[in-house]
């Protein structure tokens, strides 16, 4: 059945990419998707006190509007994180602006947050019954007066209905929203946020995430580590997108957007070892970023990721991915002599 999924993900790939990422998510919501056997044991974690039945998730972009996290579950993925979701509905930058670059096994995007908005976010993501972990993204709208006030307006909607939150700092199609991740904005942004979120009920308190750029420098990663933690944060997702142009083949590859795929593993494992280097085992980080095998994930855990998380892959390597992951990831720890994938975060 997966090698079926798998054919017809390779039909998808004739349409232009935003359409076939559109039937992708109705035929999920129909219930076409593919089912997986439990994970592997030595996969299950736990990170900033959430459990995890594997370490391998579903990154945000694929799901924005909380429509199939559940058939993406059962499709092999540990955790799923939805969004962006920003306050209001909004359409994003206008079309095209979805490129599959087949040479690179890359994409670029320039989606702009397009999404339905939190209220159809909230509606779904509240329904009973839910299967794992899931997470919710969330950013600001394009023209927001208060770009910090969406994500309070954010936390507050969605408190008690994710799992974990993630603020969303560092996609670069939306003008200005990476400035953010400057020591003065970031300090006010997480200042807001952690009041809000401490004057929320108790019983509701989960994880929140930072989720930042790959194209950052020494200071600025130290600034942010420093930061999150003073402000009381649960960890880091790095990465997102790059706006870097490694060399790229494919006819597309000059189009604006954020970059991911192949051509950002490079740099997303090294941003993650500094990273990692600088919180030196104050904070979890999740590794994201051109992850497509059980190797990558595998290079990102031994470079201090707690967890992983991938979207790109998908398009090239169709639903399956994520138990074929799932098993050469599980492979390797035991050829390693691991017993856990805790004891081989950060390994030398």
């Amino acid at each position: 059945m997966s090698r079926l999924h798998d054919l017809a993900a390779s039909a998808l790939r004739t349409l232009d990419p935003e359409d076939a990422h559109r039937l992708t998510v109705r035929a999920l919501a129909l219930g076409l998707g593919p089912g997986a056997p439990a994970p592997d044991p030595i996969l299950a974690t736990t990170i900033a006190g959430l459990s995890l039945s594997s370490a391998l998730g579903l990154a945000a972009g694929f799901d924005k509007n909380a429509e199939v996290f559940g058939p993406m579950l059962a499709a092999g993925f540990g955790f799923v994180e939805c969004g962006t979701v920003t306050p209001l509905a909004q359409a994003g930058n206008p079309r095209p602006r979805l490129f599959r670059l087949t040479d690179d096994q890359a994409v670029i995007n320039r989606m702009g947050f397009n999404n339905q908005g939190l209220e159809a976010f909230a509606a779904r993501l509240g329904r009973p019954g839910r299967p794992g972990p899931v997470g919710a993204n969330i950013g600001a709208n394009k023209d927001s007066a208060d770009r910090i006030g969406d994500y309070v307006t954010g936390l507050e909607r969605l408190w008690g209905l994710a799992d974990w939150f993630t603020l969303n700092i560092s996609s670069p199609n939306t003008p200005g929203l990476r400035a953010l991740q400057t020591r003065a904005a970031l300090e006010e942004l997480l200042g807001r946020t952690a009041e809000a979120r401490d004057a929320l009920p108790a019983s509701g308190r989960v994880p929140l995430f930072l989720k930042v750029a790959p194209d950052l420098d020494d200071p600025e990663i130290e600034a942010i580590v420093e930061t999150v933690l003073a402000f009381g944060l649960s960890g880091i997702i790095v990465a997102n997108t790059t706006l870097s142009r490694p060399a790229l083949a494919s006819p597309d590859a000059g189009e604006a957007g954020g970059l991911s795929g192949a051509p950002l593993r490079e740099l997303a494992q090294s941003v993650l070892g500094r990273f990692s280097a600088v919180a030196a085992g104050r904070l979890p980080l999740v590794g994201a970023g051109g992850i497509a095998s059980g190797a990558d994930a595998y290079a990102r855990i031994r470079a201090g990721a707690s967890a992983v998380q991938l979207y790109s892959a998908l398009v090239f390597e169709g639903p399956g991915l994520a138990v074929r992951l799932s098993r050469d990831l599980a492979a390797r720890l035991r050829a390693d002599g691991f017993r856990t994938l805790a004891e081989a975060v950060g390994a030398t």
